[in-house]
């Protein structure tokens, strides 16, 4: 039904009690879309090593004391300290029915393009997508061919994947234009902010010296004091009546 499998236990830790459960090495999760919602629990390290597996585009086959259900992951919550799984959820789905989930986009044989030969480099802004299919089509990846990049012009899109049997784009009206991934020139960026600096860094100093030049030295200013006619003129007193 799906490589992936995870045993739980239904649980009446809720609160702070759930607290309690974390320290004993336990998981709270939720299962939600069956005909109630469940609160079940399961061991931390079989827990992480199924849902690193699975991701948000595998099904998973949940064992819940003996009772088989097929869901999917919907949310997983880290601490933000430590980056521990603090809670999941799931979503039960039917293996009949099709459901949403995100499949990451894949850059495949960008080694061997001439952009890579170029030196230049990859940034992929899209990372995944959401799909619809039914869960034992959901695909792990999707792969586009990054092979035939040459120039910095050239871009991958949404319309270069190409989707397997049975999968459609979750958004009807997703544009196919949509950029996937650039291309461009890290050592000539580098280079570009380096003279960038250097030019700001030069303006910054011209400016100082320029101003400096505009304002008399102190020296200068006594001088031009004392020199002054007010200032040579003998003072006059004001003759008494």
């Amino acid at each position: 039904m799906s490589e992936y499998n995870l045993s739980l236990s239904v649980r009446t830790e809720t609160g702070k009690k759930a607290l309690v459960l974390r320290k004993s090495g336990f998981i709270p999760s939720v299962i939600y879309g069956g005909k109630s919602e469940i609160l079940a629990k399961s061991p931390y390290n079989e827990t992480e090593k199924v849902l690193r597996g699975a991701g948000y585009h595998s099904p998973i086959s949940l064992d819940i004391d003996g009772k088989k259900s097929l869901a999917v992951i919907k949310n997983v919550s880290l601490d933000p300290v430590s980056r521990r799984i603090t809670s999941v959820s799931f979503k039960a789905v039917s293996a009949r029915k099709p459901v949403e989930a995100s499949a990451p986009i894949i850059l495949k044989d960008f080694e061997s393009s001439e952009a890579n030969k170029n030196h230049l480099s990859l940034s992929q802004v899209l990372e995944e997508i959401a799909v619809v299919a039914k869960p034992s089509d959901l695909p792990k990846e999707l792969p586009i061919d990054a092979s035939k990049l040459a120039t910095l012009e050239d871009k991958l899109f949404v319309k270069d994947i190409v989707l397997p049997k049975g999968v459609e784009f979750a958004e009807k009206d997703l544009n196919p234009e949509t950029v996937v991934a650039t291309l461009f020139d890290a050592a000539a960026e580098a280079a570009a902010r380096e003279e960038a600096e250097r030019k700001a860094a030069e303006a910054e100093k011209a400016a100082e010296a320029e101003s400096s030049d505009a304002e008399p030295s102190e020296e200068a200013s006594e001088k031009a004091s004392e020199e002054s006619p007010e200032s040579s003129e003998p003072s006059r007193e004001t003759p008494e009546n």
